[in-house]
Parts: C-alpha cells; sequence; structure tokens
C-alpha cells in the first residue's frame, strides 16, 4: 500500500536519531539563512556561508583576522562579503577597488558603520565614529585648532625634539640593560598631543598617568576579545552577562573620566582671550552665539578621547615596531646611523629639514610602516547608499573593510614582500613615493594627523638612532610575533640601548 507523502515524513521523522534530526535543521536553518540573504540582491559580492545568527563568526581567526581575510581574498577574488550577525561586511583588495570606494566614489562610503560596542563605549560623537555634519563640523574645528597650536609649523617640531631629548634621558637611564620599551615610547608620543589637548605634558614617572596609558592598552587588547565581538552580535543579551566586555566598559570609564576631570580643570582656569590648548579653544567656541547644535561639553570630551587616543596609539605602536626591526636587522641599523652621522653627527638634534637629505632613514620609517601593518584593514566604512563596486551590488548601511594587509604586502608591487627591505622606498638613491602604501589611508576620511604623526615617526625614530644602538639581550631570541587588538603591535619585549660612542 502506497504511503501519503504526510505519512512517510511522519515515518521519517519517528525513524531518525535526535542527533540526525538537530544536524538536518541546523541544515535547513543554515540553507534558508543563505538564501534569504542571496534573496535581497541577485548580483551580491560572493562570500563564504555562514550560521543563522552568528554569520561567519566561528569562522574567523581573532586572533589573527589577516590570515582568515586572505584565505578568502583568494577563495573568492578582490571583493567578497562576509556576515557577522546582521551585518554584512565586504572586503575590498587591490589598489585599483580601493581608490574607487575611498576616492572615487568617496561621498557614497564616507560614514563610518554603527557597532553595538562601540556605540556603548563611544557613541556616535567624536572625531573618529561621527557621520554626517557632526563629522564635519568636528573635523573642521579640529583640524583648525591643531593648525593654529602648531601642526604643520616650526612650535610643534619644536615640541617634538624637547619630548625626544626626555625620552632618550630615559632610555640612557636604562644603562643598556635589558628593559620594556613600550610605556616610555607610549608617554613620549602621548606627550605631543596632550601638550596641545591639555596644555600640559607628563614626566615618565608619573604613576597616574602611567596607569591610565596601561588601561588605555587594555582598551586596545580588550575590544578583539571574542566575547566582545559578540556583544555586536547580541548586546542585549551580552550587555548582562560578566566577561571581557565589562572589564573593557570599566576601563573606558576611567579613561573617560580623566578626560572629563582635565575638562573640569580648564572650565575652572579658563583664558577665553588666548586658549592655551585644544580644550580651552572649544570651550570658548562653545560660549558664541549661534554654533552648530554639534558643539557641546559631551561631543568635547569624545573629541578630546580621539585625539587622546589616535594620537598616541599608532605612532607609539609604529615606533615599538620601528625598535624591534633595528636590533632584527643590524645592518640595516648600521645604514641608517651612518646616514645620521654624515647629515647631522652628534652635535645637534635631528630637525625635519634633515628629512629631505635622508632617504635611507626616511625609507626604513615608511618600510616600519608597511611591515609593521598596524591597521590591517583600515579604519572601517558603511555605505550611505545602495551602489556597486566592480559590478556587484553593495547595499546601504553595508561595512567595507579596505585590505591594507594585502596592498602592503602585493608582491607584484614589493620586491621582498615579507622581508623588511628599505630598499622598497628607494631609487637611485633617492626616496621614493609608492601610491601602493596607504598607512593613513586616503580619501576624506584621511587620517587627521597624519602630518603630526610622519613628523613624529622620523624626529623620535633618527633621535634614538643617533643616540643608541638596539640589540636584543644576550641569548634571547627577539621575535615579530604580535598581538591583534584595535592595532596590530608586537608582543611584549625586552631590548638594550646601548649608548653610541663617538
Amino acid at each position: 500500500m502506497q504511503l501519503s507523502l504526510g505519512n512517510m515524513i511522519s515515518s521519517l521523522w519517528e525513524g531518525a536519531s535526535l542527533q540526525n534530526l538537530l544536524l538536518l535543521s541546523a541544515i535547513v536553518l543554515i540553507l534558508t539563512h543563505y538564501l534569504q540573504r542571496r534573496k535581497k540582491h541577485l548580483n551580491y559580492p560572493p562570500g563564504p556561508l555562514g550560521l543563522p545568527l552568528l554569520g561567519n563568526f566561528l569562522q574567523m581567526d581573532l586572533k589573527k583576522p589577516q590570515i582568515t581575510i586572505q584565505k578568502f581574498v583568494k577563495k573568492y577574488g578582490n571583493i567578497f562579503c562576509t556576515h557577522v550577525g546582521s551585518q554584512s561586511f565586504i572586503t575590498i583588495t587591490g589598489l585599483p577597488l580601493i581608490k574607487e570606494v575611498l576616492v572615487n566614489q568617496g561621498e557614497e562610503f564616507i560614514d563610518r558603520p554603527k557597532f553595538p560596542i562601540h556605540l556603548h563605549i563611544l557613541t556616535s560623537s567624536g572625531l573618529i565614529m561621527s557621520n554626517g555634519q557632526v563629522w564635519k563640523q568636528q573635523r573642521r574645528f579640529a583640524l583648525m585648532t591643531l593648525r593654529n597650536f602648531g601642526l604643520g609649523k616650526k612650535t610643534l617640531e619644536d615640541r617634538i625634539r624637547v619630548e625626544a631629548k626626555y625620552l632618550t634621558e630615559a632610555i640612557r637611564e636604562e644603562k643598556g640593560q635589558p628593559f620594556d620599551p613600550h610605556f616610555a615610547i607610549n608617554n613620549a608620543v602621548s606627550n605631543i598631543i596632550c601638550s596641545v589637548t591639555f596644555g600640559h605634558r607628563f614626566e615618565y614617572h608619573d604613576s597616574q598617568f602611567r596607569e591610565l596609558l596601561k588601561t588605555m592598552d587594555n582598551i586596545m587588547k580588550l575590544l578583539a576579545r571574542w566575547e566582545c565581538q559578540l556583544f555586536n552580535i547580541i548586546p542585549s543579551i551580552m550587555k548582562f552577562l560578566p566577561g571581557p566586555h565589562q572589564k573593557l566598559f570599566r576601563e573606558n570609564t576611567k579613561v573617560k573620566s580623566f578626560v572629563e576631570d582635565v575638562i573640569k580643570q580648564h572650565k575652572e582656569n579658563l583664558n577665553e582671550e588666548e586658549p592655551q590648548d585644544f580644550i580651552e579653544a572649544y570651550l570658548k567656541e562653545l560660549s558664541k552665539d549661534n554654533i552648530h547644535y554639534s558643539f557641546n561639553e559631551n561631543n568635547l570630551v569624545y573629541c578630546t578621547l580621539d585625539l587622546f587616543f589616535a594620537g598616541t596609539e599608532t605612532t607609539s605602536t609604529t615606533l615599538r615596531w620601528a625598535l624591534l626591526y633595528m636590533a632584527l636587522y643590524p645592518e640595516i641599523q648600521g645604514k641608517i646611523q651612518a646616514e645620521i652621522d654624515r647629515v647631522i653627527g652628534q652635535s645637534r638634534q635631528p630637525t625635519m629639514a634633515d628629512k629631505e637629505n635622508m632617504p635611507y632613514t626616511n625609507a626604513a620609517v615608511h618600510e616600519v610602516q608597511r611591515m609593521g601593518d598596524i591597521i590591517p584593514f583600515n579604519v572601517p566604512r558603511m555605505a550611505a547608499v545602495d551602489t556597486t563596486v566592480a559590478g556587484y551590488h553593495v547595499p546601504k548601511g553595508a561595512m567595507i573593510m579596505t585590505n591594507l594587509t594585502a596592498l602592503h604586502r602585493d608582491p607584484k608591487e614589493w620586491a621582498t614582500p615579507e622581508t623588511f627591505n628599505p630598499e622598497h622606498f628607494l631609487e637611485n638613491g633617492e626616496f621614493k613615493k609608492r601610491e601602493s602604501f596607504l598607512p593613513f589611508s586616503v580619501g576624506k576620511r584621511a587620517c587627521l594627523g597624519e602630518q603630526l604623526a610622519r613628523a613624529e615617526l622620523f624626529l623620535f625614530f633618527t633621535s634614538l638612532l643617533q643616540k643608541f644602538t638596539f640589540q636584543p639581550p644576550p641569548n634571547t631570541q627577539l621575535s615579530l610575533d604580535f598581538r591583534s587588538g584595535l592595532t596590530v603591535s608586537p608582543l611584549p619585549y625586552k631590548i638594550c640601548a646601548i649608548p653610541r660612542e663617538m
């Protein structure tokens, strides 16, 4: 007797094991989820199949996400899509497509995405994560104010040179013994942006400021934890659960409270006639009539936080990579020091005017940035409207990641992509700019502090190599292993700074 379709399904269901039923249910859910995503638009970029709710979350190596992404590039090409929760991430690889997104379609991709964890700790204020008129007004004011306080001028260069003296003295106190340069470099770099935003620097032995720098470092580490990434998928649940994300929120509150206290002190001693720093300039702006609605004390806090974080972390991390590479490549360090001795000598400090006459040193700094790979996927963007890239549909709200790791390690662009080699930036003994070198991004949302960072990198790096030779501690093998967080930084290491006898 022939069974009806309903009876057949019922019979199969009753005979199946629980394990097989769960597996079948999972497959059905995955296929349904996949087809629903593809149904949205037939010309969506390709990409790996993901799980319901989690998307491709479990396929990512959160400790080294750039490795996972490069595997996807090989499989799916220079534009592909991944999903985490309800968010779509479109990864762009190759200089032509990166320029298409960040320059040619700059307005379409000018916005920053709204990650739940960033909204929880940063809101949508400030300079980095804000959008629209809020971003335009705050960026314009910040640039104008930074220029008023010396950005691109000799006054700010002089501040860097003074700080370089403090840093070399702090390192000299180590007397050639193994030490971790992390927080001395952090302090030095942070003091430059602190002098502009807060109006003063902090001593290297200031325990309170040292603790603040450690708190900032914790924030960088915690943001990469899987619990914090899971917060982006199910924030309504994760905010009630214990874990590293809760520590992240507490650490962020500490830094925010520090900035709020500094602002409070400025309000009590305000000099409205001649502002001495960014905070005073902003407070003066708040006293004016008919200012843009985005100017308020909340935005002052977040703009100051953005300047503080961005003005410290990336440059400090690059310099830490620089000293590590110098210790691992002594012959390159020797060539840099020979150029320093020839152009500057030991009787005076380096200046930015020396840079033009020091192509090898300049090339080495650029090579540190290329190999250090500080921000592998750039600061993410978001499609402000429905658009197309490389013929594929990119929906409004999709996150855009530009693959700087692949760009800076492209064998078609670099002779020895996996090897530290300053010759990449030299041609016939002269420094050569490379179009495929974008550590500060490009377009309208390129790094606001690029000019300052370039000056700091050259002056700090040259000052340190003028006075010291950096070596591994005896019987120690230094490693290029890294830690992924908000930036990619070297694992903690100790190094010997041997004073140079001239």
